[in-house]
């Protein structure tokens, strides 16, 4: 019998070579991305660490990803895990489209204002952004862009990109997306849906994940996880299949298949086959909503958009913001008109939100 190599102490005491670089007290508004993982994410990852497994999604925890995902959004759902939000969105816009296809999209789409041009550039397809208030797309709006599908001149209008909940913080209806869907589809267009917040959407409407997505016509969507606890990695999840193609090979040529991909799928595993995803949605909402009453009592700030998930667009003086920032991170929105944008997470607390509304306060009453 040959000698085993020796096995590391079990448990988290494991020895470390690294330090610590930051004060894990000190959150901020600026992003859910800023919040560390859940603590029942990192136990998921333990589970699977151990042992040999195969790489590239042929590992027991891939394997048995689909069928999580299909209890949240149908028999026919497949999942491709991904190492991120561009990844999944790129990966999924080009399993719709053709090399001469177009999306057509809100203006502050994050395909088309925070992805590096990572949709044409990559994905070599074309985006059509559309001005949409409230940071929704109707059919009205689509109907802008959605003509010159036989002309070889202009690049054909193959998908309508939504972003749940939006890039302003609403939320789009069953009956909005629904209505988008019907027009779409009646013109030979797929419905892609981004979803990196599909979470606090469905905890702000109060309905399963399929209510909105399957069930309404969406064909592919993006569904996000390190806004909502997960150390890294989203998916790509495909709802008519018959609609994509060689998306394997897509994912693969797009650089976003992980080797050791069992350490993705556990962490969606943890999220969605109990009731994580929506305890930590719900939580973040809740605390953006009470970010948000307490805002309104406070003279010299204006409220810019309905406060429906995790996110509070706000107007005020631009030195207070910049003042504010040193104690509690956030970006501006738009900096020229003292627009701000403040994101909660799943590991807000009210302590602070109350410290942060006793910041702004004292800031505007100096």
């Amino acid at each position: 019998m040959t000698d085993q190599p020796d096995q590391p102490p079990a448990g988290n005491d494991q020895p470390t070579q690294a330090r610590r670089h930051h004060d894990p007290g000190l959150r901020g508004f600026a992003s859910d991305n800023y919040s560390g993982a859940h603590p029942e994410i990192l136990a998921a990852l333990a589970l699977a660490n151990g042992g040999h497994q195969p790489p590239y999604g042929a590992d027991a925890y891939t394997s048995h990803l689909g069928e999580v995902f299909r209890r949240h959004f149908g028999p026919r759902a497949e999942v491709y895990p991904v190492f991120n939000g561009t990844g999944a969105n790129v990966v999924g816009l080009q399993a719709l489209t053709d090399r001469w296809g177009a999306v057509i999209c809100t203006a502050n789409a994050h395909i088309h204002t925070d992805e590096c041009g990572a949709p044409e550039r990559v994905g070599g397809l074309k985006l059509l952004p559309v001005s949409a208030p409230g940071g929704k797309l109707t059919p009205e709006l689509v109907a802008t862009e959605s003509f010159g599908f036989d002309d070889e001149h202009r690049a054909t209008p193959q998908v309508v990109s939504l972003t749940q909940s939006t890039e302003l913080g609403t939320v789009y209806t069953p009956e909005e997306i629904a209505a988008v869907a019907e027009f779409a589809h009646a013109r030979g267009m797929a419905v892609h849906l981004d979803g990196a917040r599909l979470a606090n959407a469905a905890a702000a409407l109060d309905l399963p994940l399929a209510a909105f997505t399957t069930d309404v016509g969406v064909d592919v969507l993006s569904f996000g996880g390190t806004k909502n606890g997960l150390l890294f990695g989203e998916t790509v999840v495909v709802l008519a299949p018959e609609r994509v193609r060689s998306l394997l090979h897509i994912r693969k040529l797009s650089m976003q298949l992980a080797s050791k991909t069992r350490f993705l799928s556990v962490q969606f595993e943890a999220l969605l086959a109990g009731d994580l995803w929506l305890r930590g949605a719900r939580h973040a909402n809740a605390m953006a909503r009470r970010l948000a009453d307490g805002v309104a009592t406070v003279e010299g700030v204006e409220i810019c958009h309905p406060v429906q998930a995790n996110a509070v667009f706000a107007r005020l003086p631009r030195e207070a913001s910049l003042r504010l920032m040193k104690h509690y991170p956030f970006y501006f929105w738009n900096e020229a008109a003292g627009e701000v944008r403040w994101m909660c997470s799943y590991d807000t607390t009210e302590e602070d939100v109350e410290g942060f509304l006793a910041a702004l306060r004292a800031e505007l009453a100096a």
